[in-house]
């Protein structure tokens, strides 16, 4: 066979052949299948959260047969975003989508839950960050930097539940799938954090705080709400908590050795609903979260 046959063989097999889904398997075990689907609740909102940003549809318009009928998220919209912001936001939408498809090839899945993306929403968050209303209120998608600032909220709790439930699962291939899922999530944080670092000086108009702060104040709560002490840094503090204890840059969150902080499904809870009480829904889940674990606790 001739390199051109070889050749035309082989763009007919990439064509026409299925590509295998290494993500696909006819069963794992329940527990993993479980914590899966309590990172599936936190993937339907980074995927609406982006998608509606960057590109003004969400899974109902991209990825229909993904959303599986839930209810549309409320008050999601298209943010005001320069090209660059635009551009990053939209490539994580895109991972976002693939990262539910991963989920929803290995578990039964569910339908999206409600989602509250309403400005309301995010400014309430905001003001119990910084202790106090602001005026006007925290709009996320008023600038590329308010949804950067909104965003450093999202992925970062995902990836610290991810290190928290690698030691748990049972069957390798989870693991793997855990692995590639915290690599992108990792990344996506780092990139949020990476730009806010480059203005961490910068005062968020109208409110004359800067971005540091903003960051600093909203990893605090997290570690409030949370319950089980620091595992959330801002970008900027104080030297002692740097690497190594030598630099006040914060660029990407870590222990004391630099290692990525872990969270529980009852922390995640916690800090998803806004209060917390794994047991009381509300932010950004009114209606709370699904899936196994997160039902345990409405009961």
């Amino acid at each position: 066979m001739n390199s051109a046959t070889t050749t035309i063989a082989y763009l007919i097999l990439v064509i026409f052949v299925p590509i295998s889904n290494s993500y696909k398997w006819s069963e794992i075990p329940e527990s993993d299948a479980d914590l899966f689907e309590l990172a599936l609740n936190l993937e339907y909102l980074e995927a609406e959260f982006f998608l509606f940003g960057s590109l003004g549809y969400g899974l109902d318009k991209f990825a229909p047969n993904l959303s599986s009928g839930g209810p549309p998220p409320l008050g999601a919209q298209m943010a005001k975003l320069d090209f660059l912001t635009r551009d990053i936001i939209q490539q994580f939408a895109w991972q976002e989508v693939g990262h539910l498809r991963a989920i929803k090839n290995i578990t039964k899945g569910f339908p999206r839950p409600l989602l509250d993306l309403r400005v309301k929403s995010f400014a309430e968050v905001m003001n119990k960050a910084l202790g106090r209303t602001l005026n006007p209120p925290f709009n996320p998608y008023v600038s590329s930097l308010n949804f950067l600032i909104a965003s450093y909220l999202v992925p970062y709790v995902g990836l610290t539940g991810y290190v928290g439930a690698n030691p748990k699962l049972k069957d390798p291939q989870s693991r793997k799938l855990l692995a590639g899922l915290l690599a992108v999530e990792s990344g996506q944080d780092a990139v949020i954090r990476a730009l806010l670092f480059q203005r961490a000086t910068e005062r968020v108009y109208p409110y004359g705080i800067t971005v540091a702060e903003f960051t600093d104040r909203i990893s605090k709560l997290r570690n409030k709400l949370g319950g089980e002490g620091r595992k959330d840094e801002g970008i900027i503090g104080p030297a002692c908590q740097g690497a190594e204890g030598k630099v006040t840059g914060n660029v990407l969150a870590g222990d004391d050795y630099s290692v990525g902080y872990s969270r529980t499904p009852e922390e995640i809870l916690r800090i998803i609903y806004g209060g917390g009480d794994e047991h009381v829904p509300g932010g950004f889940y009114p209606n709370g979260a699904y899936g196994n674990i997160a039902k345990s606790f409405l009961k």
